[in-house]
């Protein structure tokens, strides 16, 4: 037997890792919160639309109360408490479509059993209003809970399984995620001859290589290992898991090929022999159809809404600086054709001509072109920036077809002219007013790590998806973070 399985057995005998108990506790307290605030907004969705009808024919009964157990009980089989616990990032967005189908199943099965829970019955208005606000408060009440637990309970700690250069690219994606809880207090080295000193003093302290684990978890109650797998040594990283499990520390891999597969793939198996199924790149014909159409519809009644705020903005351009109120520029769209891409006017007239001495103040990395405090903005176009106002006339290239709500970022010439190769994909999917490039802070990512973003993009499609990103871009903007 291992050296790495003795040590198992001595900590099992005594007891489980430190770590662990903190993590037991932390899930406990998630899953009673979220299970807490299910009930009670079913509970309140019910009293909404059970007297929301005005009518006398329904009332509550004392049956009523078993509603929660039912709530408790399905939630549970939808897989709505135990998910959490696998993952680091912790979000209610993701799950909203499970949260949809326990609405459905709520609003039916109190439909079905309404002479038993109920005294009386629903009519169809009651059923919807139930499915709705069952739905709108749960919704409200996970995102409630989640940040209630995350206020409550200490850092989750991890350490990286793999290289110094991986840590530190762990540690700064865990500082900038907004809905992990979550730190990295070093990293554990698969290569023995990796130095104790990394030459990037940025990297997590270097806790000593995979050998000395079992010692390390414990040392440093560690919750959660993030395995980042190299070329070589595939089974000592076996075993490091199976090591790492049968302590009841919580396991991330973090591998290589879902940079190009992405994470839409689906699981084969044959006869015990499991396969991942690679789903085709880019968008099919109807899957075109529906983005087209869902933009169509989207630009338009975005257009009507804001149609004062654009009358505001055009007056405040007009009156802050000579020039045209909007800004056209070149960009690089869908299968590499150019297009004018529309902008309030954020720049004194002129800005692109004095871009070359502004050169040295550049922040951005890989090829784009960033200043914070840019000299050549405009006082109404600082403010437009900063809430990305100046992006709404892209409304118009998207209902021109040249855009979509959702894409790829949309590259000026010389920028697409540094992407090569495979990168290259990223323009298979019409560029987008908003992307994950944006909600992950546009200014703050480098371009090698952009193109890998839009690519995945084209990878993963779904309406869902471009669902979740334009909900994800409403608190980056009144965030005030926009670029």
């Amino acid at each position: 037997m291992s050296p790495a399985w003795e040590s198992v057995r001595r900590i099992e005998h005594h007891g489980e890792a430190p770590g662990v108990a903190v993590l037991l506790r932390r899930d406990a307290l998630q899953r009673r919160m979220l299970g807490v605030e299910d009930v009670t907004a079913a509970y309140i969705a019910l009293v909404i639309a059970v007297y929301a009808d005005h009518g006398d024919h329904t009332s509550l009964s004392p049956w009523t109360v078993l509603v929660a157990p039912f709530v408790v009980l399905a939630s549970k089989v939808i897989g709505l408490y135990d998910r959490d616990q696998h993952l680091l990032r912790k979000t209610t967005l993701d799950e909203m479509p499970q949260i949809l189908y326990l609405s459905v199943v709520l609003a039916l099965a109190t439909w079905l059993t309404e002479t038993i829970v109920l005294d009386g019955y629903l009519s169809r208005p009651q059923v919807f209003t139930l499915t709705l606000c069952s739905f709108v408060l749960m919704t409200l009440g996970r995102l409630t809970a989640r940040a209630g637990v995350s206020f409550a309970t200490t850092q989750e700690r991890c350490i990286v399984l793999g290289s110094a250069a991986v840590a530190r690219r762990v540690a700064a994606k865990l500082d900038d995620a907004r809905s992990t809880n979550a730190v990295v207090v070093g990293h554990v080295s698969i290569d023995a001859q990796e130095p104790d000193e990394p030459i990037d003093r940025r990297a997590p302290a270097k806790l000593g290589d995979f050998r000395a684990l079992v010692a390390i978890l414990s040392e440093h109650a560690v919750e959660r290992v993030i395995i980042a797998p190299g070329h070589d040594g595939e089974e000592e990283i076996l075993d490091a898991i199976r090591v790492i499990k049968a302590l009841g520390v919580k396991v991330s891999v973090l591998p290589r090929l879902l940079e190009v597969v992405g994470s839409s793939s689906s699981f084969d198996d044959v006869n015990g022999m499991w396969l991942l199924g690679v789903r085709h790149f880019g968008l099919s014909r109807s899957s075109e159809s529906l983005k087209r159409i869902t933009d169509v519809i989207g630009a338009s009644v975005l257009l009507v809404i804001l149609l004062p705020l654009f009358v505001m903005l055009a007056l405040a351009v007009k009156l802050t600086s000579r020039g045209p109120v909007f800004f056209s520029q070149k960009r690089i769209g869908r299968k590499g054709e150019v297009f004018e891409m529309l902008k309030f006017r954020s720049m004194v007239v002129g800005a692109d001509t004095v871009k070359e001495a502004l050169r040295l103040l550049n922040e951005a990395e890989g090829g784009l072109f960033k200043i914070d405090g840019d000299p050549r903005v405009t006082r109404a176009g600082r403010l437009m920036r900063r809430t990305s106002l100046d992006e709404l006339p892209q409304l118009l290239n998207v209902l021109r077809g040249e855009m979509s709500l959702v894409g790829p970022r949309p590259l000026v010439p010389d920028e697409d002219a540094l992407i090569e190769g495979w990168q290259r994909r990223r323009l298979a999917v019409k560029p987008g007013m908003t992307g994950l490039w944006q909600i992950f802070g546009s200014a703050r990512i480098p371009m090698h790590e952009m193109v890998k973003i839009d690519y995945l993009y084209g990878a993963n499609w779904s309406i869902w998806l471009d669902i979740k990103i334009l909900l994800r871009t409403i608190p980056y903007i009144l965030g005030r973070n926009g670029q």
